[in-house]
């Protein structure tokens, strides 16, 4: 369900989850900001990973970060998506100019979910950015220039598994 959606249904559990785009004075536009394409807000679509989080959780512990073992997430069959308008966002370094600013049409593309195909690798800019932000001892986010699969729609997840990020998948 949407971050919108949960809004209107409970505004204290609304609250809780909207509560990390507060951790910095730019990501609350975040909040705002519209989604090329789908004609909708950030919080009007489901968020994805285009990858295993082991890949994330793997990369953070690398650089030193310290952060929670048991945090779970639901590997989310592509076929739940079929009903849904689904769209990749070209997260990258070079085009990216903030949480504040407008994401350029060009950097989001429709996708047939049904030719989705998993991502084997942290992209090196994300690697990059991590090291770079732990060194200066900065609070950071943990998907930077992940491509985000954008999905507009209702999202079973009743089928889905669950697994724990620290867990290796190989």
């Amino acid at each position: 369900m949407s971050l919108n959606k949960i809004k209107l249904l409970d505004s204290e559990l609304y609250k809780q989850y909207a509560s990390k785009y507060y951790d910095h004075p730019e990501r609350p536009k975040l909040l705002e900001k519209e989604i090329p394409k789908l004609n909708c807000l950030w919080n009007d679509v489901i968020h994805l990973l285009p990858l295993h989080p082991h890949l994330v959780y793997d990369a953070l512990r690398t650089v030193g970060v310290k952060m929670k073992t048991d945090l779970m997430f639901y590997k989310i069959p592509t076929k739940n998506l079929v009903n849904n308008k689904n769209v990749v966002y070209l997260y990258s370094k070079e085009k990216y100019l903030g949480p504040a600013e407008k994401i350029n049409s060009e950097d989001v593309h429709f996708i047939d979910i049904e030719e989705y195909e998993e991502m084997y690798e942290l992209p090196i800019d994300t690697r990059n950015y991590y090291e770079e932000e732990n060194k200066k001892g900065n609070k950071f986010g943990m998907f930077p220039f992940i491509p985000h699969i954008l999905s507009l729609g209702e999202v079973s997840v009743l089928d889905a598994e669950v697994i724990n990020w620290s867990e290796s998948y190989k």
